[in-house]
């Protein structure tokens, strides 16, 4: 599912590092860390009328990731927080946005790998979108396994959430090329991950599973769906999950910011239903709640 242009992006303002600047000058220096190597950090957004939703788990994430990554001026999150409201202002964005949030290590002295070559402090860009979800949650989706596992922590822990993507991007790109909307990774033992970009839940028998965080991402929207699980006494479970065992669901959802909850419809070409009671109950509750998880910017 290819996202579109949207004509209202065209002359957005976007804040890089401490100012507004109008797209069409929005720039990073060659020199800035996720140019030359990726390394950088995000958070994906969506923005209601109620405010943004989990915001407050979603910068806690942030400064976790720059954390481990030894990031140097790590902003605050009152400063996080004042640049995102200072971005929707300038756009007039109150809903129907998506915002990326990044922080990069910032500008280098010159090229190369060495952190002790960032002496300028981090760099922080807030670019929102008008954007919609970007899956079609009526139809629902359709993926394929793809033979790009995973990363698992000892190679590169994905808790971390950073901007080097080719992990995610080959898979991805395999799901193009057999023209399926995504692509469905397995970890390093065989056992289902994720999606290249969103966590994935399987109900079967009346309870609902979702993989182990072992590889994947333990994702915002993952989070928000087990607890609300809880909060109406759904029986949920983590659990190591084959390939088999989603193909015979009763019904599987993918969970993202980007596309909130996804039914996914086929995997390799086996027909997953997507009428399942607890499946649209779940997704009911999710569309019903979602608003109440927003939290409003000052």
């Amino acid at each position: 599912m290819l996202q579109k242009s949207n004509p209202k992006n065209d002359n957005i303002q976007v804040f890089i590092k401490d100012k507004l600047y109008p797209r069409s000058e929005a720039k990073v220096s060659v020199f800035d860390s996720s140019v030359q190597g990726g390394d950088a950090v995000w958070e994906g957004l969506r923005v209601y009328p109620e405010g943004i939703v989990c915001l407050d788990k979603h910068l806690t994430r942030l400064h976790e990731s720059a954390k481990t990554l030894a990031f140097a001026d790590i902003p605050s999150k009152e400063f996080i927080k004042k640049a995102i409201k200072q971005t929707l202002d300038a756009n007039g964005m109150t809903d129907d946005t998506h915002i990326r949030l990044t922080l990069t290590r910032g500008e280098k002295i010159t090229s190369g790998m060495d952190p002790r070559l960032n002496q300028s402090g981090s760099c922080l860009i807030v670019l929102a979108e008008w954007k919609p979800l970007v899956y079609d949650n009526d139809h629902g989706i359709k993926v394929i396994s793809t033979s790009q596992r995973r990363n698992s922590p000892q190679f590169l822990d994905s808790k971390i959430h950073h901007n080097n993507l080719l992990n995610n991007i080959i898979a991805k790109i395999q799901a193009n090329v057999a023209g399926k909307d995504a692509g469905l990774m397995l970890d390093d033992r065989g056992f289902i991950a994720e999606l290249n970009g969103s966590n994935l839940f399987m109900v079967k028998d009346g309870k609902v599973f979702t993989p182990f965080a072992h590889a994947c991402l333990p994702g915002i929207t993952r989070n928000s769906v087990i607890e609300l699980c809880k909060k109406y006494e759904i029986e949920i479970s983590e659990a190591d999950i084959t390939l088999s065992q989603f193909y015979n669901a009763d019904g599987v959802i993918a969970t993202g910011t980007m596309g909130e909850l996804t039914p996914v419809v086929e995997i390799d070409g086996r027909i997953i239903p997507k009428g399942d009671k607890l499946q649209n109950k779940i997704i009911d509750l999710f569309t019903k709640e979602v608003r109440r998880l927003c939290e409003k910017l000052d």
